[in-house]
């Protein structure tokens, strides 16, 4: 049977037909992609990110601020913060009200957050973990999610409250630093926010290639701050100020420790103070750390620093005699002493000791306003010291060719002269260690993310002040401040302390003269003597009733110089402040009474070859002349006695008892001679 023919022109046809066809169903494939690609591919797009992905923001915490031993001051957690998307809110109303209860706003606030429209709009930051989960059940229940979300944000904790405050500072809802240690080092602990994008299913879990996505991150830039502040100190010093604002009801106290042989701050507090973690419920005037940013005539404190400039130019010698009139007049200006009397005959030693505004007055004039000038620089006075810490005060000097006679006398008693609390205590620490200036420091290391270290404060000096020689002397003047003058009562039981009250008038707020009976009391000094270790300073502002700074800013200085003392394990001097029993007179205050039931040591014996010199009575010599008396075995204060009964000068150089001196005893020289005595343990 013979196959049928098969018609190739047909078949071929038909193939270019279902070609066409392909080719034209194809095209409409084409087309369709290039048309949801190119002409509606932005707004398909926009439509899958709504629907399966999520705009998701990473933020790492804010570094930590820790003490020098580690203790933390300021913290961070991740916490959940609330937002709402006005444009698909269905029912204001409703939400409002479902919402209102549960984050503690009222429900018109909550309609002004839906009312701002758009697609996004924070209703409540930084969510509390209870808040957080009420809200996440209301959103499953009523089906919110639709409107609502969480995102994620650091919130900045202060788990001491108010210790510190006014050191740290706060922080404010943009995770941005607004005073104290969060301002000054916002840019190394500031967290980071690292913005992305995620795919998610119904139940917000990550999907496709956004699984991958790291939700942990910690950021490079959090780094944590570790202050020089030692909390218990700084907890010890805050007991105290309490105490001091009930018994004495001031305006403010500000109290300043910090240790003289590095510079570095051991506790900054003020009174009134606040808590950080609702700084908003404070008064802006609170926030301040007037530490460093509040100036104030500093009064008699600064005559310690006016002495230094006399010892050191050789204007003074701690046993020349002095005449106090009771008052001196310069350009029309009357300068009285503290109870308005005239002291009599006195030596310098005493002018320091009953801080005699006279005496000051009138050797601060022979000292001229540029040497007043230049050694109020030389401690850090009239500029700031540089610390990390915002808004230091420079304080407030003359020039010295603008000062005229009665600048020069008011200046040397601490008047006419605006300096920072923290400039003040800053030069007594030079004082303390042995005339050479530290900048202060209340950094002490900042550690990256990863625990190494990003930088570590030193040692930093600044320059000499005065000669070790004449420091040594001054540091044996205000020891018998406390021993044995106006500041008897910051002294501490087996302890050497040295140091100056202040009593000043305060200046108007309208900077016109001073305001009547309105006062600042102060207490600066350093201890143990011997060895300093720590350096403080008390200033009473407007205190009610007593405001002498002997009375009321010492007393405190004890507290917390006694306590510190234990805490820091400092063992007692061994010789009661260097006084003979018969030398502690009744009215020296409370502290002073109780050094009579300490143990004495005996001095050590006067060299043979003293023991055998003849003196010739004292009579028989020249108006001119003074023979020098022995020394050997005296302590400080009968060395001076006895120097000043002779009529020679006296630098005494170490403490303890003499055990040497420069010119023998015995030998006749002109009267004003110093002598310089070593004294030992």
């Amino acid at each position: 049977m013979a196959k049928p023919k098969i018609d190739r022109a047909f078949v071929q046809n038909r193939i270019i037909r279902l070609v066409m066809v392909l080719l034209a169903l194809m095209g409409v494939v084409v087309f369709r992609y290039a048309w949801l690609q190119l002409v509606q591919g932005s707004e398909l797009a926009e439509r899958m990110r709504y629907q399966v992905g999520h705009d998701y923001s990473v933020q790492s915490p804010r570094g930590a601020i820790v003490d020098r031993n580690g203790r933390e001051l300021a913290v961070s957690t991740m916490t959940k913060s609330l937002f709402v998307d006005p444009n698909h809110v269905e029912n204001p109303q409703e939400l409002a009200k479902d919402l209102s209860p549960l984050v503690g706003k009222t429900e018109q606030e909550i309609l002004d957050d839906i009312a701002v429209g758009g697609g996004f709009s924070w209703v409540k930051r930084r969510l509390e973990q209870s808040e957080y989960e009420a809200i996440r059940a209301l959103i499953r229940e009523k089906g919110y999610a639709v409107c609502l979300g969480f995102r994620d944000e650091a919130k900045r904790y202060y788990p001491n409250d108010m210790l510190a405050a006014n050191v740290l500072g706060f922080v404010g809802t943009d995770d941005k630093g607004l005073d104290g240690i969060e301002q000054a080092l916002d840019k190394y602990i500031k967290g980071e926010v690292t913005e992305s994008f995620i795919y998610a299913d119904t139940q917000e879990r990550p999907i496709l290639e956004s699984i991958f996505t790291p939700h942990g991150y910690q950021g490079d830039r959090c780094k944590t701050i570790q202050l020089t502040i030692d909390s218990a100190i700084q907890f010890i010093v805050e007991q105290e100020l309490d105490r001091a604002m009930a018994e004495n009801d001031p305006v403010a106290i500000t109290c300043v420790a910090m240790d003289p042989r590095t510079g570095e701050i051991l506790a900054m507090a003020n009174r009134p103070t606040y808590n950080p973690n609702r700084f908003w419920d404070y008064d802006q005037e609170i926030w301040k750390n007037k530490a460093v940013s509040s100036i104030y005539e500093p009064g008699s404190t600064f005559k310690a620093i006016v002495a230094g400039a006399l010892l050191q130019e050789g204007i003074v010698a701690p046993n020349q005699v002095f005449v106090d009139p009771g008052y001196v007049i310069f350009s029309g200006k009357k300068i009285q002493n503290w109870n308005g009397a005239s002291f009599g005959t006195v030596t310098f030693a005493d002018v320091v000791k009953q801080s005699l505004n006279t005496g000051f007055a009138i050797f601060g004039y022979d000292l001229g306003a540029t040497k007043l000038i230049e050694y109020a620089r030389l401690f850090g006075f009239g500029e700031p010291t540089g610390i990390e810490l915002p808004g230091e005060e420079a304080g407030i000097l003359y020039a010295p060719q603008d000062m005229v006679d009665s600048d020069i006398a008011t200046m040397s008693i601490g008047q006419s002269i605006a300096v920072t609390p923290l400039q003040l205590i800053t030069a007594f620490c030079a004082i303390a260690n042995d005339g050479i200036l530290l900048k202060p420091h209340i950094v002490k290391s900042i550690k990256n993310a990863n625990g190494s270290t990003y930088s570590e404060t030193h040692v930093e000096e600044v320059r000499r002040t005065i000669d070790s020689a004449t420091d040594k002397t001054l540091v044996g003047l205000l020891e018998q401040v406390v021993a044995s003058g106006g500041g008897g009562k910051a002294s501490v039981r087996g302890y050497r302390v040295a140091g100056k009250t202040g009593t000043a008038q305060k200046v108007s707020e309208f900077g016109l003269g001073y305001d009547e009976g309105k006062y600042i009391a102060s207490f600066c000094g350093f201890a143990p003597v011997e060895s300093p270790q720590i350096a403080l300073l008390v200033v009473i502002d407007e205190p009610y009733g007593t405001f002498y700074g002997g009375q009321i800013a010492a007393p405190v200085a004890a507290r917390i110089f006694s306590q510190v003392f234990r805490y820091l394990r400092i063992e007692p001097s061994d010789a009661p402040l260097g006084l003979d029993s018969e030398d502690i007179s009744a009215d020296v205050g409370v502290g002073d009474a109780s050094l009579r039931d300490l143990p004495r040591r005996e001095p050590p014996p006067p060299p043979k070859e003293t023991e055998q010199k003849v003196e010739t009575p004292q009579e028989q010599l020249a108006p001119e002349a003074a023979r020098v008396p022995s020394f050997y075995g005296k302590s400080i204060r009968e060395a001076a006695r006895l120097a000043n009964e002779a009529g020679v000068s006296f630098a005494a150089e170490g403490s303890g008892f003499a055990v040497s001196q420069s010119i023998g005893a015995g030998e006749i020289v002109d009267k004003g001679t110093t002598v310089r005595v070593q004294f030992s343990p």
